[in-house]
């Protein structure tokens, strides 16, 4: 199988990158240079068009969207036990938080990063604290969720969704709250960051922080 993964160090790409490694699986990597607008280039935007990253090219499909793919690859990799089996109540469970992370999580925290873009620069101040009480009340609840059903989201087994979240976890690291605040939450990314996947996805990518 042919997998080559685009990506950018301390993107959404991280958690397809993490997952790769953790899955044990042959790929290439082909980082781009923000700064440099590689994402932005002719030959990048052929291959995917929105500019952004992820993208996965798994044997000529093309693949975008971090849950999407982590999802993907959770099913093409099931002797790993990173995904519940299809038509269980875990399934359930594990579709929902994986979606909390794409839908309720990852639009709060483009509000945070880029708060200019729904509403102008003018009012990019009120869109900031609107972006962070929504991801602070987001994360109450995700840390209840824990203190209930943990040590992770499904409970006694970890998933794919346990990665998606706790790369969403240092998204907040320079935010006014940072989600190891919550010590269930500090608790999770704890046990997903002493994974050795994580150290060597960190290595690759040249990453020193929130370690």
């Amino acid at each position: 199988m042919s997998i080559v993964l685009y990506g950018s160090p301390s993107t959404a790409s991280f958690v397809v990158h993490w997952l790769l490694i953790e899955l044990q699986v042959d790929f290439e990597l082909r980082m781009l240079d923000f700064e440099r607008q590689e994402q932005k280039s002719p030959e990048y935007l052929a291959i995917n068009p929105q500019g952004r990253v992820p993208t996965l090219v798994l044997d000529g499909q093309v693949l975008t969207e971090s849950v999407a793919i982590a999802l993907h690859l959770a099913d093409l990799y099931p002797h790993a036990g990173l995904a519940p089996p299809p038509g269980t109540p875990e399934r359930a469970a594990y579709y929902r938080w994986m979606l909390f992370g794409a839908y309720t999580l990852m639009p709060a925290y483009r509000d945070w990063f880029y708060p200019d873009e729904p509403a102008g620069a003018d009012n990019a101040e009120r869109v900031r604290a609107s972006a962070r009480a929504f991801l602070e009340k987001a994360w109450d609840e995700v840390a209840a969720h824990l203190q209930q059903q943990g040590p992770y989201l499904l409970g006694e087994h970890c998933s794919a969704a346990d990665f998606v979240l706790v790369m969403l976890m240092r998204w907040s690291r320079n935010m006014p709250r940072p989600t190891d605040t919550w010590p269930a939450l500090k608790e999770l990314a704890e046990r997903m960051k002493a994974r050795p996947a994580f150290h060597e996805t960190y290595r690759r990518e040249g990453i020193v922080d929130w370690t």
